[in-house]
């Protein structure tokens, strides 16, 4: 019995198992020659950087999507964006579903803490409506797009783009097809489109919000005040990041462009920041200000239980209310009425203080590796842990190493920090004893 416990295998352990193989057999199916339209094998590097990229939702690239991927090898990239989009653990349950095998305790278990569910019960019913509202959203999506690209490309083409667009977006994962009018030139071409331009951001914004947000808005309709605690966090606090950078850029970075252009630049590039990884402006055009700022919000993320990567939104919102806690002398964090647990906080800072370790350290290594401008290489580590996507151009450029850092950030982003610790420490315990109390003066 013992030895059977040492092979027992943690939630937190299977969900990195499962985004692992997951990118294995995708950098394995991405390797073969029929996946590029060169009929040539593909490095294995590139086949893994690439695959990474698309199960762990991140949109960086060191092959244009478009021209260097033939039909079969666009077919497996976004079929990785949509299986990592939802979860392994999400399709697993589909099979499951599909199969009508018995779901035990075991993967509902693991099901609840790979889409960060409160609690077990209703697990399979919640699962069945994070399937439908993602069909009901990309379908439509691709619909809308399709009005577009099927006059701009022809009927078979533009519905393949109009279905690869919308769930690549929906999923925030930044992968485009758009490579034919300008290598790795994303959505630039429709900077003044507004319709291509709105659609993808709802489709962005929608895939960000986090299932759990959806399960309030399909309850109570646009009753915000019924909704969950979590939801009014998400709703406000996306709002917020989505709303002050717009108008940052609109200001700042864009000027020159006419008053239609300026303002759908300035709101996409807002918008994608939520981890989608499109973009409608030359990033590099942008002031290193604004660079900045990006990558604060590109960290932030999107909501838990969403297509989003970071480190989440209500991570950010902890922390600033702890921090107004301590400012205003109140004994425990507090926001819309409601008092914040200590060890929700104390996760908060431990998740905070990881990525910008990984962040900065993986910039520092790159630039140095590299010989390239320290801001270039952080925007890159902040867009890979944060899982955008979003580049200055030199991803295409960087040696193995750099790429292999990547693809570790990529991976520790769309897993989760907290999911690799727990996978780790899977077999340590905590004790009821507890260490005398000292102080220590800080600030």
């Amino acid at each position: 019995m013992k030895k059977f416990k040492l092979f027992r295998i943690s939630s937190f352990q299977k969900i990195i198992i499962g985004f692992a193989l997951l990118i294995l057999i995708g950098s394995l199916l991405l390797t073969l020659p029929i996946a590029s339209r060169s009929g040539e094998k593909t490095p294995f590097v590139d086949a893994l950087f690439t695959a990474t990229s698309t199960a762990c939702v991140t949109g960086l690239v060191v092959q244009d999507t478009a021209t260097y991927w033939s039909g079969f090898g666009q077919a497996v990239i976004i079929t990785l964006i949509q299986i990592g989009g939802l979860g392994v653990i999400t399709m697993m349950l589909l099979a499951y579903m599909l199969t009508g095998k018995k779901i035990g305790l075991a993967q509902r278990s693991t099901m609840q803490d790979s889409i960060s569910a409160h609690q077990v019960g209703g697990i399979v019913r919640y699962t069945r409506f994070i399937l439908l509202v993602t069909a009901i959203i990309e379908l439509t999506g691709a619909v809308l797009l399709s009005i577009t690209f099927c006059s701009e490309f022809g009927v078979g083409r533009g519905i393949w783009y109009s279905f690869f667009h919308s769930i690549s977006a929906f999923c925030n994962a930044g992968f485009d097809l758009m490579g034919i009018k300008g290598p790795f030139s994303s959505l630039t071409s429709y900077v003044s489109h507004p319709f291509v331009t709105l659609v993808v951001c709802l489709l962005i914004i929608c895939g960000s919000l986090g299932f759990l947000t959806w399960q309030d808005i399909k309850a109570h309709k646009l009753s915000f005040r019924r909704y969950s605690f979590q939801s009014k966090v998400v709703i406000l606090f996306t709002a917020i990041l989505i709303i002050l950078p717009a108008v940052y850029f609109f200001f700042i970075d864009f000027a020159g462009l006419d008053l239609k252009t300026r303002t759908l630049a300035s709101l996409f590039q807002s918008v994608t920041l939520r981890t989608a990884g499109f973009n409608t402006v030359d990033i590099n055009a942008m002031n290193d200000v604004s660079k900045l700022i990006m990558m604060g919000v590109m960290l932030v993320g999107g909501a838990p239980g969403s297509t989003a990567g970071g480190m989440k939104i209500t991570t950010l919102a902890v922390i600033l209310s702890a921090s107004i806690s301590v400012f205003k002398r109140r004994d425990s964090a507090q926001m819309f009425k409601r008092r914040i647990d200590d060890s929700t906080v104390r996760h908060a800072l431990a998740i905070l203080s990881l990525y910008l370790f990984l962040f900065l350290t993986s910039g520092f290594v790159i630039s140095l590796v590299e010989s390239l401008p320290l801001i270039d290489c952080l925007f890159e580590t902040a867009s890979a842990v944060a899982t955008v996507g979003i580049t200055v151009g030199i991803t295409t450029s960087l040696s193995t190493l750099s790429r292999l850092i990547l693809i570790m950030l990529m991976f520790f982003g769309r897993v989760g920090g907290l999911t690799l610790i727990y996978a780790t420490l899977s077999g340590t315990r905590n004790t009821s004893s507890k260490l005398p109390v000292e102080k220590i003066i800080v600030g």
